[in-house]
């Protein structure tokens, strides 16, 4: 039987130039290289390297065999890394981007358990309604809503998500609720995006419908859009699980009770899906669980924007 350490010692020789080279990388005598290297070619019954005082070089059949083994070497030595990785307990820190509706009423959860499960890792989460480029900023991954464009990152499909027309109980009581969705142009609204105008895109009965709104005050972060809706300031397109938690503690109340904005999918992404650290993994896979317990939907995978 062929010693496969014999075919990985050779392949460190030929990769380093001289047995000289090669033992010191492998951290063993020069002696037993040159030992090993001929117990593989009595092995083989071929002659691998040519020897001279001055060189070593590959003889035909020693070329043809590195190019063959040198390649299941790399497959070996990749099952055994991430057989290590797989072992390993994640450690060190984790930096993590998502939108601040979604980060402070969902993934909140998932990061406490994250830490309490792997207590030498460190969690960094930037909760921001910007779009950040992953590499520029450090970041590992982020989670993101809507529609995705083309790029490099990777992006896991968590689910769907879609946004409530909501407004606070005083401003109803000084306005009135709409009844459909043309009334919204009589109102107030409160506008996610830089200006205090907008198009609201909305599926209800008759399917879609766009009406133009305006408003007193906009933001493009979805935060403060809340806090506005919650203040009295007009009707806002709220995340419905941002929503639903202000609507049963009865800081909202949800209008046009049949309209909705479109479906857009809930994704982690990550710069790329080979090499992944254990805790980025470990991460992801955390977060999967526990969000899919409440969108439920696929584990595809796609191409998308930074």
């Amino acid at each position: 039987m062929i010693d496969l350490n014999d075919i990985m010692i050779f392949a460190r020789v030929t990769e380093a130039g001289s047995f000289t080279a090669a033992a010191r990388l492998l951290g063993m005598p020069k002696t037993t290289v040159s030992r090993r290297i001929a117990a593989l070619e009595r092995e083989l019954g071929v002659r691998l390297l040519q020897r001279t005082t001055r060189s070593l070089n590959l003889t035909a059949s020693g070329r043809l065999y590195y190019e063959e083994s040198s390649q299941a070497l790399r497959t070996i030595e990749g099952a055994n890394l991430r057989l290590a990785e797989a072992r390993a307990e994640p450690a060190g820190t984790i930096r993590i981007s998502a939108p601040v509706g979604f980060g402070g009423h969902f993934l909140q959860d998932a990061i406490f358990e994250f830490l309490s499960t792997y207590p030498k890792t460190r969690v960094e989460l930037r909760l921001t309604d910007d779009r950040l480029n992953l590499v520029e900023n450090g970041i590992d991954l982020a989670f993101r809503t809507g529609i995705l464009e083309d790029s490099t990152l990777i992006a896991r499909k968590l689910g769907s998500t879609h946004r409530l027309l909501c407004a606070s109980p005083d401003y109803l009581a000084r306005c009135g609720p709409p009844d459909v969705p043309e009334d919204l142009t009589r109102h107030d609204c409160v506008i996610a995006g830089q200006t205090a105008q907008a198009q609201w895109l909305l599926e209800g009965p008759h399917g879609q419908e766009t009406i133009a709104v305006s408003g007193r005050f906009a933001a493009n972060e979805m935060q403060a859009v809340m806090a506005a809706a919650i203040a009295g300031y007009g009707i806002a397109q709220l995340p419905h699980g941002v929503a639903d938690a202000c609507i049963k503690d009865g800081r909202l109340r949800r209008v046009l009770d049949g309209y909705t904005t479109p479906t857009g999918g809930l994704h982690v992404v990550y710069p790329s899906s080979r090499h992944l650290p254990p805790l980025v993994k470990a991460f992801i896979e955390l977060a999967v669980r526990r969000l899919n317990a409440i969108t439920g939907n696929s584990d595809d995978y796609v191409i998308v924007s930074r």
